[in-house]
């Protein structure tokens, strides 16, 4: 039944075939006992896994810590532990005003809650910035600045004491007493009335309506960086729900929703960083993942139905994978402890392939119990036949997810060892739970073979014209090996990551803002004094466009400029006096000042001509509108204009009581950013160019890194991590071959059969790669685990062909093992297909790429592997393996 190895080879397959079919034999005669502790092993497997169950979204513990970048990068997280596991709130305002009222309340807000937020930064704003912004202009800038304030001091003297739309009014007809004391014309004061007439017709016309004090007072339109105002905050995280950041990242949206804004036109919150990117990472793994869940295992299902035919054989190979899966889940888990958002695809590769086990095995029993029609000899046949290749694809699978353990890509390392493992469990699950359950079904007997007598025609083409098909497939297989000089790796994490989410599609649009620094390079100097060296080396880089430190806080020229804000201080000081605000004036009172406005503005203009004459009766005639109008309107204007006001007085306010500053006046929880407790200070280097080129990211990096070895940042870590996945790609590849050639050389102890194996499965990976190239898929941190599942799963389709071809096995597409090989591959790409339908980017390149080395691997095994065996050495009589 078994033939002798060749060269009097000690008996290995035997022995293996022996063990199988001993093990199938006992669980047979014992099937109640087997499939009782069956049973109590899925329970308790399933309790631990739903009570130990853990994902860690962090994609920077993807990699080893061990390396010298990751632990530059641990290093500047223990100096800053304020930086780790932040949340970044950005705001945007359509003006200037709504955008820096809203972020301080909201930063107030969030200090009031230290058990969800340890620190609360505004880096770009906040007292310290407002009583000494005007120190961080140039010289010029703030004596123009200055003297501007004067020039308005008038018109800021009536809005800082009436904050009211009669406050509003009685300052702009100050334009009136100028134009009739000939001390400007109507052109000259023709943009604030462009701006007061065009606000009022907005909200006459009862359209969303923002109007900037600021913009009004500078004669200039909003710098984008003064629309927009940034919170960084530590958040407090619970690792024992699945996305930690819940808690503070909702505290968040409802203090911004109870404090108006949510509601507020003109205002748009947005969450990212990484607790929010993390968050969101798995809440797209998740979202539909159940869904497709379910349709893949009812396709499954079906599929197995179509390969078995029979109901009973169905379940038991079904049930069988349960328990395997259940099994693999408490075991993984029991190993790394928590998964990652790549080991967390086991599940779909064990069912996946773990499926081929049965598949395979039930197969083999209705061809042998067609033959011999008693059912305890078919199951045992059935094992003596099917065994020995089994139990070499289920370790030769093991060894391709293995190969990634020694290396530092601990991603899919995890993801090696869990599935690795997770195929042994379904192997020996294959061969006790399904024969038990086959023992307890007692399926009827097979009245027709399981083979596949159609594709004969195919069996007598390869045979005639076998050289013909392997030279010409190595022929087109060796032309397109020039496209793998094009074979691509994104290295940017940002694109494994949906970007309709909101922390991601925040963060592209900071990226795409040239004044906002997404892609810095973290140097740590030994001190402040230190410091100043090492910047002045970095920003002599041509690569570098900017570099700051703690003392770039501190203003230059301060000399030149504080006697000139302290002048317009004493002159300002009684004016923005807040003890002079008047009563608030009641609507009718705001009215009679509005219809008193127009009648000047009306008066002076009268015929006179030019645009400046025309925008001063405009505003008059919408004076008299507005005062006609429902109260509601007037208080619209009230909520549109007034806010605004009050903020902008305050600002300034604040802005006229700059001190000279100093390294120790700058506030602690600002200084803490960029001065560790030890000492040591932080120097953040930015590129020049395009921060979101990778090549232009390469040679910033490298630039920086040839002054300080050890700097860090996002993109270090992104160059760095690129480079290790190759090269555990690589490395892994080599396990791989090396592992599995070791492998079936001890099993088949013939060169050429060692060969007529791994031929067939490099030349699947060799294809597989040139068609990646042709359809623009680069291979990323995800989808490589297609490349060492390749190496798994092709070797044991090639095997299952290899060891029939070895038994006599002619004819091997009309086989049996044509036909379980063909469903096997059929539900693992469904499995795999549902990983393609993932709405999480990285997750479904991963499924695209498994699908493509599927078939790249299933036509390698059916088509090309046959003609290149050619003739078996010794024929079977009845056409199959015996």
């Amino acid at each position: 039944m078994i033939s002798p190895l060749p060269h009097g080879a000690p008996t290995a397959e035997p022995i293996i075939s022996q063990i199988v079919t001993a093990i199938v034999d006992f669980c047979r005669r014992f099937k109640w006992g087997v499939l009782a502790l069956a049973a109590a092993i899925t329970v308790f497997s399933g309790w631990y896994a739903a009570t130990h169950f853990d994902i860690n979204t962090n994609t920077n513990d993807f990699i080893s810590a061990k390396l010298p970048w990751r632990q530059n990068l641990i290093a500047m997280d223990k100096a800053f532990p304020q930086r780790a596991d932040q949340i970044v709130v950005v705001i945007d305002g359509k003006t200037p005003e709504l955008a820096e009222e809203a972020t301080q309340r909201l930063a107030e807000k969030l200090r009031t809650k230290p058990d969800l937020f340890t620190f609360v930064l505004r880096p770009d704003g906040g007292p310290f910035f407002n009583k000494n912004g005007l120190l961080y202009l140039p010289v010029d800038e703030v004596k123009n600045t200055i003297d501007g304030l004067f020039k308005a001091q008038p018109f800021l003297s009536v809005l800082a004491s009436d904050q009211s739309l009669r406050g509003v009014t009685d300052a702009f007809s100050f334009i009136n007493r100028g134009v009739r004391t000939k001390a400007g014309t109507y052109d000259d004061f023709d943009r604030p009335l462009v701006a007061l007439g065009d606000a009022f017709d907005s909200l006459l016309a009862d359209r969303p309506t923002f109007f900037s004090w600021r913009g009004l007072l500078t004669g200039e339109a909003p710098d984008p960086r003064e629309l927009r105002r940034f919170i960084q905050v530590k958040a407090v995280l619970d690792y024992s729900a699945l996305q930690p950041g819940a808690a503070p990242s909702n505290f968040i949206r409802q203090a911004w929703a109870e404090m108006g804004y949510a509601a507020t036109p003109g205002l748009r919150l947005r969450l990212t960083g990484l607790v929010p990117l993390a968050d969101e990472e798995f809440a797209t793994v998740e979202d539909g993942a159940g869904l497709n869940g379910a349709i893949t295992g009812l396709i499954v299902l079906f599929i197995i139905w179509r390969a078995l035919r029979s109901p009973s054989i169905v379940l038991a190979v079904t049930v069988s994978v349960v328990v395997g899966l259940f099994a693999t889940a408490a075991v993984g888990l029991w190993m790394v402890g928590a998964l990652n958002l790549i080991s967390v695809a086991f599940a779909v590769l064990f069912v996946g392939i773990g499926v081929d086990f049965g598949i395979q095995y039930s197969v083999r029993y209705r061809a042998e119990r067609h033959k011999v029609g008693d059912f305890d000899l078919a199951l045992n046949q059935a094992a003596a036949k099917i065994g020995r290749p089994l139990a070499l694809a289920a370790a030769a699978t093991a060894a391709g997810f293995y190969s990634f353990l020694p290396t530092d890509y601990r991603g899919v390392s995890e993801l090696g060892l869990i599935a690795g493992t997770g195929m042994f469990i379904a192997f020996f699950a294959s061969i006790t739970v399904l024969p038990a359950l086959l023992a307890v079904f007692k399926p009827p007997a097979e009245e027709e073979g399981v083979g596949y007598l159609f594709l004969a025609p195919a069996d007598e083409f390869l045979s005639r014209h076998r050289h013909a098909v392997v030279i010409g497939t190595l022929a087109v297989a060796l032309a397109g090996t020039p496209l793998l000089a094009h074979l691509r790796f994104d290295f940017n994490p940002i694109n494994l990551r949906s970007p309709n989410v909101e922390s991601v599609s925040t963060l592209l649009d900071l990226m795409k803002d040239p004044a906002t620094d997404t892609n810095t390079i973290d140097v740590l100097a030994p001190s402040i004094e230190a410091s100043r060296g090492l910047a002045a080396r970095l920003s002599a880089l041509p690569e570098v466009a900017q570099v700051v430190t703690i003392e770039s806080f501190v203003p230059v020229d301060q000399d030149q400029k504080l006697p000139l804000i302290e002048k317009a201080a004493a002159a300002f000081a009684p004016i923005l006096d807040p003890t002079r605000m008047r009563q608030p004036p009641t609507d009718a009172e705001d009215v009679a000042a509005m219809l008193k406005a127009a009648e000047a503005f009306e008066a002076t203009a009268g015929d006179a001509k030019g645009k400046g004459a025309d925008d001063a009766r405009r505003l008059g005639e919408l004076l008299r509108k507005m005062a006609a109008a429902p109260p509601a309107t007037r208080e619209a204007a009230r909520k549109a204009l007034l806010p605004g006001l009050a903020t902008m007085l305050s600002l300034l306010r604040d802005s006229l009581s700059a001190q000279r500053t100093t390294i120790e006046s700058i506030p602690a929880d600002l200084k803490s950013d960029w001065v560790a407790a030890d000492g040591r200070a932080r120097i953040a280097v930015s590129p020049k160019g395009d921060g979101n080129d990778n090549a232009t990211l390469a040679r910033f990096t490298t630039a920086v890194q040839q002054i300080d070895p050890e700097a860090t940042g996002e993109p270090i870590a992104i160059q760095e991590s690129g480079n290790t996945v190759v090269r555990a790609f690589i490395e892994a590849g080599i396990w791989a071959l090396l592992s599995i050639s070791i492998l079936l050389w001890i099993v088949l102890r013939r060169f050429s059969d060692v060969l007529l194996t791994l031929v067939p499965l490099l030349l699947a990976g060799v294809v597989t790669l040139e068609i990646t190239v042709l359809i623009g898929l680069p291979l990323n941190f995800a989808n490589i685990i297609a490349l060492p599942l390749l190496l798994g799963l092709g070797v044991a389709f090639k095997i299952y062909f290899v060891m029939a071809w070895r038994a006599g096995t002619t004819n091997l597409l009309q086989s049996s093992l044509t036909r379980a090989v063909f469903f096997s591959a059929m539900t693992t790409a469904t499995a795999f297909g549902s990983l393609w339908l993932s709405k999480h980017p990285g997750t479904s390149s991963m499924g695209k790429l498994l699908a493509l080395s599927l078939l790249c691997t299933l036509a390698a095994a059916i088509l090309f592997q046959p003609a290149l065996m050619g003739p078996p050495r010794k024929v079977a009589d009845t056409g199959e393996d015996d």
